[in-house]
């Protein structure tokens, strides 16, 4: 089966990781603009009925494998995971949702990259403090959105493209002044 890229790069697969909720955004790039072929979540409500982590996790894992099969990006970017010492069973937990993610884009030979929080709003909003509420603008402003993206898996999964879209597009590595 050959794949047809579009002109101007790789689809760009954004990833917002999470055991009950996976954002996950998908944008083509443009010369003018990036196009979103499809954003949404992937849900393991029923996670929250078993506590079965293999079926949680095995959920997740064939929800993101429809994702990369139907839509073939050409590279993978998530958020890097920030874990407060406080605690520490939530990054636990988190590093299970990011590993199958990375399993699932590692078997397809995708290349995966993690940009911390900060570089993600410093790229985007040109404010590397930006609040959620000034990141989902500038988001639904820069894709041309007709409403603000939601819900909050969404919108960051959409910033995590985002921010690569500008890294490899802008000579400057993606700051905005």
């Amino acid at each position: 089966m050959n794949s047809i890229r579009p002109p101007f790069g790789p689809r760009i697969l954004g990833l917002d990781p999470g055991l009950q909720v996976t954002g996950y955004a998908v944008l083509e790039p443009r010369l003018d603009s990036p196009r979103i072929c499809e954003a949404g979540v992937i849900r393991s409500d029923q996670g929250r009925e078993t506590t079965d982590m293999a079926q949680r996790l095995q959920h997740l894992y064939d929800g993101i494998v429809e994702v990369l099969e139907q839509f073939q990006p050409g590279v993978v970017v998530v958020e890097q995971l920030f874990a407060h010492y406080e605690h520490p069973r939530t990054a636990i937990l988190m590093a299970h949702a990011r590993g199958v993610l990375f399993l699932a884009a590692g078997q397809r030979g995708l290349p995966v990259i993690s940009y911390n929080a900060t570089r993600i709003k410093k790229t985007i909003t040109g404010n590397g403090r930006a609040s959620k509420e000034q990141m989902q603008r500038t988001i639904q402003r820069e894709l041309r959105l007709a409403k603000l993206p939601e819900p909050p898996d969404v919108a960051d999964a959409l910033a995590a493209a985002l921010c690569h879209y500008y890294v490899v597009k802008l000579p400057d590595g993606g700051d905005k002044p």
